[in-house]
């Protein structure tokens, strides 16, 4: 693939760069891209998408895309603390944009071992079902992040949903209780989860209970001791057939099953949902595929690119539409390990950008950032402006 552009004017560059995490949006980092590229190329065509991967700044990308709007509201945290989070949504005000890690998130909670056995995404539920009573029958949902293992079993209590026991009496919230579940009692649901969809954004693909599981591969970073993982795996494989007895939902094996602490899994079995990964659901969702027609150069990258950024990360995914259109990709990033198999996922060229060794804190400046993004989109547009004299 290659850049030959037969006027600089009237160049077309489409800036699809994920958010610097801890540092910069994926919009300010367009907007600095931009800037750069104007004080070379003054008549380019620039076209900014703000993009994620499905994890944290997936909200925030797509709701200034669509123009939507931030809602925050007071909901529980996983260990049912009050506390508020916000969630998206769209422009359109029919689909709502939610990282579970926003109510339900590691972070939110002091480290403390034991605590995944009592975790819950009850909030998760509450941002939901405040979404539907504002009016939004659609829903994008990523599961990164999480501090339960409860496979979404909080968020339905928080829908409705009642679990009981052998005895009839409702479950405690949290992992602990997987194995004590005898029914799912779905009479007093939110009637409006009908006519709602739901597509979870994941770029993991473990199983929802078993050696690649959710329990034995994510829950040792929740904390959980080596006997805590394996009542949470046998819990999550006592509701998975209980879903399957219930809902006819087939969860076992189904990759992605596993994200969020189950609830891929959960969301699949109690609320038909779909899993994709991250970035094919936000690309998707914004149209890239139309955005980018007749562009001559994508911009794109994220804070580090190395060989995980070849699974299921924004500048590979952003790659892959572009190679179909026979589009060239050059990736900026704020650190670089080069894998051969980058290219052969077509991105042509990646561009660091620090000038120079430089502290960690430094690096994380926004200002420091900005400068260099700028500085950076000005050396490749110089360098496009020869190819295109020549």
């Amino acid at each position: 693939m290659y850049l030959y552009p037969s006027n600089e004017s009237i160049m077309k560059i489409v800036i699809a760069i994920d958010s610097l995490k801890g540092c910069l949006s994926s919009s300010a980092i367009a907007d600095a891209a931009e800037e750069g590229i104007r004080n070379v190329i003054p008549g380019c065509e620039v076209v900014k998408v703000p993009i994620a991967d499905g994890g944290e700044g997936t909200v925030e990308a797509l709701t200034e895309a669509t123009r939507g709007s931030i809602i925050t509201i007071p909901v529980h945290n996983p260990l049912m603390q009050p506390i508020r989070a916000s969630y998206g949504i769209t422009g359109d005000s029919r689909t709502a944009i939610i990282e579970m890690s926003a109510a339900s998130g590691l972070a939110l909670i002091p480290p403390k071992a034991g605590n995944i056995m009592h975790t819950t995404t009850y909030g998760t539920g509450e941002m939901i079902a405040d979404a539907i009573q504002r009016g939004c029958h659609n829903f994008i949902i990523g599961v990164g992040g999480s501090a339960t293992n409860d496979a979404g079993v909080g968020m339905m209590q928080a829908l409705g949903f009642r679990f009981t026991d052998q005895s009839g009496n409702e479950i405690e919230k949290g992992g602990k209780s997987l194995s004590s579940i005898q029914r799912i009692d779905t009479r007093n649901q939110l009637p409006q989860l009908q006519e709602c969809t739901f597509h979870i954004a994941t770029d993991v693909t473990n199983t929802f209970y078993g050696p690649q599981g959710a329990a034995r591969i994510f829950g040792p970073q929740k904390g959980g001791s080596e006997t805590q993982i394996e009542e949470l795996d046998k819990g999550m494989k006592h509701l998975a057939t209980l879903i399957r007895q219930t809902f006819g939902k087939e969860i076992d094996n189904l990759a992605g099953a596993g994200a969020g602490g189950g609830m891929g899994g959960g969301c699949v079995g109690f609320l038909q949902a779909s899993i994709s990964p991250g970035i094919d659901l936000v690309m998707d969702y914004l149209h890239f595929s139309e955005t980018v027609k007749g562009a001559d150069l994508v911009i794109t990258g994220e804070g580090k690119i190395d060989r995980q950024t070849l699974f299921g990360k924004v500048p590979v995914g952003i790659a892959g539409v572009a190679a179909a259109q026979n589009i060239p990709v050059i990736a900026i990033t704020g650190q670089v390990d080069v894998d051969q198999e980058l290219k052969q996922a077509g991105i042509s060229a990646i561009f660091p950008i620090h000038p120079s060794p430089v502290s960690l804190e430094e690096a994380m400046q926004p200002v420091y950032a900005v400068r260099n993004i700028k500085r950076t989109m000005e050396q490749i547009c110089q360098t496009l402006l020869i190819l295109v004299k020549k």
